[in-house]
């Protein structure tokens, strides 16, 4: 289950330490407006995917509250069908969705997960408040 905090839901960016450290630098200092995660997550955790007007809050390395997005839309689609679009406003350095494919193919597969063209991934957009 993911952690509450005031109500609503939580939700942590990259792995805890320099990898999150990175990506909320992208949220708050730069132009990163969406993330991708995988459906089988949800899955296992019982978790609704979030919803187009969902408030999160986002958590630190010390699992600190440090901001607050709004969903503002939701995709579910497989890996191989991720847009170019998507891999833009994550802002992560990839410039198409052939690039996410690389960068994120890696970061799951060090995470111990393989990822097929067929994996579901949960694409959230979103705005900082």
């Amino acid at each position: 289950m993911f952690k509450i905090v005031d109500g609503l839901r939580t939700i942590e960016f990259g792995n805890q330490g320099e990898s999150r450290s990175a990506l909320l630098e992208f949220i708050f200092n730069g132009n990163k407006r969406a993330t991708a995660g995988l459906l089988s997550d949800y899955e296992e955790e019982g978790e609704p995917v979030e919803h187009v007007g969902e408030v999160l809050v986002v958590l630190g390395n010390e699992f600190e509250e440090v901001g607050r997005i709004r969903i503002t839309k939701v995709e579910v689609t497989t890996f191989i069908e991720v847009p170019d679009e998507f891999a833009l406003a994550e802002a992560e350095g990839d410039l198409n969705a052939a690039d996410f494919r690389a960068s994120h193919s890696e970061f799951w597969t060090k995470s111990g997960v393989t990822v097929t063209d067929d994996t579901k991934v949960v694409l959230l957009y979103f705005e900082l408040l």
